[in-house]
């Protein structure tokens, strides 16, 4: 666990997501949880230290499985926005851990199989602020990366948390995105509004503007191809050729080169069937 700021600690020990927790005088604020139940126990276990008081509450940034997953062994109130709420009521009620390989870090991880979710019994529309103390904590919604996306704000001491709208030195999660917003959301992290903040990645941790800009600059690229797909005569091909050559952008060890293009894969064809399917998107169901 290193601390960032004063009552302020990111832990990225656990496989899934980096992991935020603020130390308030009425209780503890925990940004996210590890995808295991094991390593949720472990975490929830070292943060017993961090405060006396009972309450808590978890704050999902958006609906992925990696950082909802082990939200129920967090035993604690759980807040996302309401369109993640709206992604939980979509689902089974228990996760099987079956399917496609999407790239994400939870299928590294065995027997992540028949867990129950733990969907958000707190929601909100644009923003909600809790008081638990002098300094107030804002979780704000800044669609992009999901429809549910949203940020951990402390505008006292200008630490912001959020999520996946950056991630450095890998492929972005593209299977839920809107490109558009996203790139609203990382201009807005460029201008002068946080500037000397610090910008914590739910993927990478600490990133500074140069990270957040080729973050724009990777989404322009993807954007800008995948529209150009739409008058190809084998559209499942050229989507397999972008995903290759999207992935040569990053320099990943080879233990991970398959992880990354398959998140590519998968994200390309479900951004491409909910973005451009009218103009001859793809002919299966997400």
């Amino acid at each position: 666990m290193r601390s960032i700021a004063r009552e302020v600690y990111i832990e990225d020990q656990y496989p899934g997501v980096i992991l935020g927790a603020i130390v308030l005088p009425q209780g503890l604020i925990q940004i996210d949880a590890p995808p295991s139940s094991e390593d949720g126990r472990s975490w929830r276990a070292a943060l017993l230290s961090l405060s006396n008081s009972t309450e808590r509450i978890l704050i999902n940034l958006d609906a992925h499985p990696d950082r909802t997953l082990g939200a129920r062994s967090m035993d604690s109130t759980v807040v996302a926005h309401e369109k993640s709420a709206a992604v939980f009521r979509s689902r089974p009620t228990t996760f099987k851990g079956q399917g496609e390989e999407t790239g994400a870090e939870w299928e590294d991880i065995p027997g992540m199989g028949n867990i129950r979710w733990s969907p958000p019994e707190i929601t909100f529309s644009q923003q909600i602020t809790f008081h638990w103390g002098a300094m107030p904590v804002l979780v704000e919604y800044h669609p992009g990366p999901s429809q549910g996306a949203c940020w951990v704000i402390l505008p006292e001491i200008k630490v912001v948390f959020i999520g996946d709208a950056v991630i450095a030195g890998q492929p972005p999660f593209l299977a839920s995105a809107n490109i558009p917003e996203w790139l609203d959301s990382l201009k807005l992290l460029t201008s002068p509004a946080y500037r000397g903040w610090q910008v914590i990645s739910g993927r990478s941790g600490l990133v500074n503007v140069d990270q957040i800009r080729a973050q724009a600059e990777f989404l322009k690229k993807v954007q800008t191809k995948a529209e150009k797909l739409s008058t190809s005569k084998n559209l499942l091909d050229a989507l397999e050729n972008l995903a290759n050559a999207l992935a040569g952008d990053f320099k990943a060890p080879s233990s991970r080169q398959h992880k990354y293009s398959q998140r590519l894969r998968h994200g390309l064809r479900q951004y491409y069937n909910h973005h451009f399917r009218s103009s001859g998107g793809l002919n299966e169901e997400e």
